[in-house]
């Protein structure tokens, strides 16, 4: 798109013992979500979620400082937001990004992503003003079964694109590389 790239840093906060689960997240902003239902099901102390938290919350702030420099999310009002991720599983994470970008009152906030589970769309919907996910699938277990290689985003990497992004910022938007919005959570 050659639109302006920044980041907002986002933690998941796992089930003790079965990280991958998340039982919430948190973003900058103080934003926490918690998802009732798992912390009901596995029976999770408030203590194991505040230390969980409190863990992540140190994790979230190293990151921000590494990728943008300073703490806090990027500078969005009144402005066009297209917030991506690699996927949508249980919708924690993102759920916790819309929140922390909300209190910002962006023009206009989309979520874009390549696969999402059915259940987090319908839940996700109604909190955005556009939602774009190209795939849906009925049986949905972890984003990283709809890649063929799903390594994990090194710092590095992350700094190097944020890096090309700024120094890219301006040029001409390459023609074609726009979703149009009519392309909403597709099955």
């Amino acid at each position: 798109l050659r639109a302006p790239l920044d980041v907002i840093v986002v933690r998941k906060l796992g089930v003790p013992g079965w990280e991958e689960l998340a039982m919430g997240a948190i973003a900058s902003g103080g934003v926490r979500v918690i998802n009732h239902d798992v912390v009901r099901a596995a029976a999770i102390s408030q203590e194991a979620i505040e230390a969980t938290a409190a863990a992540q919350l140190k994790e979230l702030h190293r990151r921000e400082l590494a990728y943008r420099g300073h703490t806090g999310t990027p500078e969005i009002a009144d402005k066009v937001v297209i917030l991506v991720d690699d996927g949508i599983a249980t919708g924690s994470t993102i759920r916790a990004a819309v929140q922390a970008l909300r209190q910002q009152k962006p023009k206009l906030l989309i979520i874009a992503v390549p696969t999402a589970a059915a259940e987090s769309c319908a839940t996700l919907e109604p909190m955005v003003d556009e939602f774009v996910a190209l795939v849906v699938p009925h049986e949905f277990r972890a984003v990283g079964q709809w890649y063929e290689n799903f390594p994990q985003t090194t710092d590095a990497e992350v700094t190097q694109l944020l890096a090309r992004a700024e120094s890219d910022h301006g040029t001409a938007r390459m023609p074609g590389s726009c979703i149009p919005p009519s392309m909403r959570c597709l099955q």
